[in-house]
């Protein structure tokens, strides 16, 4: 590790910042907005509509980076991230609540939303060797899900907090909004840091890019259409609703929620390093659908338990192997694909990733008045389908560092 380029620690430096954003922002938006006086079909509306603007800003800058620069892209991503923040902590009316959350960078899901992903994953596979690319990307987890815990973990110990000394819920959570904001500004100074060598290489084959993709445009829109499908699932079970569930049906406060919540990013942190040993002997395509297929049965398990530590305890069990296929699947995309297109691949990939969640918010309350536990069933069945199909149309699409065994 000591030996990895400057670049790939401003980087990661990044990402932590970021992803302790995200990890506020997760436990506490759900919980404002309710107690902002929206009921749950606009508490969905806004969900879905805030994760659509976050993947139509990332669509449109991550496919440009490569051209623009990579450096300025994720300049702009920051200044977004600050003033979406500070755009939702000043109101709460609906409307201008909207506005902020479809313009601005905000993370409702507890994970990567904007054009961070796309850019930073590029730069990485750039400045780093083949042999090292998917452990490279399981550290950039790690350290992505660690600074989500803390962030979780924070969040739920400022709000009880504040309110233990006279201040009121919508209040407490207003403060957390604007510490997201202020992260934004302190991301923008720290991607100041990154020099040249993190720019897309020149290319100059005169074809035409639509999306910023060339001859790698088949392989990036079918695996684009399988992730959505991922994602789609993954939206009934974000964190901000997973939130929300244990605190409707067990009555949790929400100093325990940012607890599991921290446990659960440090597990699927430590499951995405765990992935590297795994990947080198059975390859990235493998590892991505055999790991993932038990973290959906424990997924559908989790409304059955009988109470809120039983229920914790599978939601833990889970993120132990989860997040194996994070890690894989950035890889191999960023392996399978030219240098000069990883950006905007990247950004394609992630934008159907994000439009898949931004859907399933809306089928959330249809789910919920089915049965409590209807999400959780819809997400683990869909996600088991997505990973039988990925196998069996990608298994034969190797990575340099395996076609070369």
């Amino acid at each position: 590790m000591n030996a990895w380029p400057r670049a790939v620690w401003w980087i990661f430096t990044a990402r932590v910042a970021r992803m302790f954003a995200y990890g506020l922002l997760g436990v506490v938006l759900v919980l404002y907005l309710s107690e902002a006086g929206l009921d749950t079909p606009r508490i969905g509306l806004l969900l879905s509509l805030t994760l659509l603007g976050d993947a139509a800003l990332s669509l449109w800058l991550s496919t440009r980076a490569d051209v623009w620069g990579r450096r300025r892209t994720l300049a702009v991503g920051a200044w977004l991230m600050g003033l979406g923040g500070a755009g939702m902590a000043l109101t709460g009316d609906f409307g201008w609540l909207l506005v902020a959350a479809t313009i601005g960078v905000i993370s409702p899901t507890g994970g990567e939303v904007g054009p961070f992903l796309a850019v930073e994953q590029a730069a990485l596979a750039q400045v780093t060797p083949d042999r090292d690319r998917t452990k490279v990307f399981a550290w950039y987890n790690v350290v992505g899900y660690a600074a989500t815990a803390l962030g979780a973990l924070a969040a739920g110990a400022i709000v009880e907090s504040l309110q233990a000394s006279g201040v009121r819920p919508v209040s407490s959570y207003r403060v957390v909004l604007v510490g997201y904001g202020a992260i934004g500004i302190v991301l923008l100074l720290l991607n100041l840091r990154l020099g040249a060598e993190v720019e897309s290489p020149a290319t100059a084959d005169g074809k035409k890019r639509i999306l910023g993709l060339g001859e790698s445009r088949g392989i990036v829109l079918r695996l684009s259409a399988l992730f959505s499908v991922d994602s789609f699932a993954g939206g009934f079970i974000v964190q901000s609703f997973l939130v929300w569930w244990f605190h409707q049906r067990y009555g949790v406060g929400e100093a325990a929620l940012g607890a599991v919540f921290f446990g659960a990013n440090l597990l699927s942190g430590l499951s995405a390093l765990a992935a590297v040993p795994l990947a080198r002997r059975i390859g990235l395509v493998n590892t991505m659908v055999w790991t993932h297929l038990p973290s959906n049965v424990l997924l559908m398990l989790v409304p059955l338990m009988p109470s809120f530590g039983w229920a914790a305890a599978v939601l833990l069990l889970r993120h132990t192997i989860s997040q194996m296929d994070v890690p894989t699947r950035q890889s191999y995309v960023n392996a399978v694909v030219p240098a000069p297109e990883r950006a905007a691949a990247n950004g394609v990939t992630g934008t159907a990733r994000q439009l898949g969640t931004a859907l399933a918010p809306l089928l959330m309350a249809p789910l919920l008045a089915l049965a409590p536990g209807a999400p959780f069933f819809a997400a683990g069945g869909l996600k088991i389908a997505y990973d039988l199909a990925l196998w069996r149309s990608f298994r034969a699409v190797k990575p340099p560092e395996e076609a070369a065994r």
